[in-house]
Order: structure tokens, then sequence, then C-alpha cells
């Protein structure tokens, strides 16, 4: 269990702006961290896996860096090694990347399933 909400996020994506801008207006306190410079630990990613259905929902399937290893490579991966990878360069992680206070993990920015686990 965390003492806050810890968020990581990459300064030039706008869906990363708008899950900031939507945390700040509902007054939401958070700790911030740039996902490149700072990425989730392997153990942060390892618990986000085992609650999402999808490995691959933690791949920013999009990304210059998901490009460049190729979706082929990434499905070939162990468990381990996807998460060595995820762990090593911040850019293949989807994002944003939330961890709630009582662990509970949120990618990506969709406002309904935000407001569902961080509103009252």
């Amino acid at each position: 269990m965390l003492n806050s909400i810890r968020i990581y996020s990459y300064s030039r994506c706008a869906t990363c702006r708008k899950a900031l801008a939507w945390l700040q207006e509902h007054q939401i306190v958070h700790d911030l961290f740039d996902i490149v410079e700072t990425p989730p630990s392997r153990e942060m990613l390892s618990g986000a896996s085992k609650q999402l259905a999808s490995r691959k929902l933690l791949f920013n399937t999009s990304g210059v860096s998901y490009r460049a290893l190729g979706a082929d490579a990434v499905k070939a991966m162990s468990d381990d090694e996807a998460l060595d990878a995820l762990a090593s360069d911040g850019k293949l992680i989807k994002r944003p990347f939330l961890i709630t206070e009582n662990g509970s993990v949120l990618v990506g920015f969709k406002p309904d399933v935000w407001a569902e686990a961080l509103l009252p």
C-alpha cells in the first residue's frame, strides 16, 4: 500500500497533460514522475501486469520504442523479458501510468474509469 497516488507521465504527451489537468481539476493530490527519466520499477510493473487482463495493456503500442522492437518480438517475449524491457524504457509503457493509494493500477486516461477509481 502506498501513501499517495503516483502518476508516471511524459511531458510531451497530450493524453498525459489531459490526465494531469483532470487530477488538478478534481484536487487530487499526487506524486508526479517523468516516465522516461524515472520509469516505474520492475516490481511495480509486475504488480500491474498481474492486475491487468493482459500484459499487452502495459505497452504503448503506438510509440516509437514499441515499433522499433516490433509487435512480433514483444509477443515472443517471456513475461520476465517483457517486464525487463518495460522497466528499462519508460517510452514502452502505456501512459499515463497511475498507481492509486491502495495499489490499483490505471493505464491510459479514461476520465470515467479514473473517476470511478479516484473520486469518493
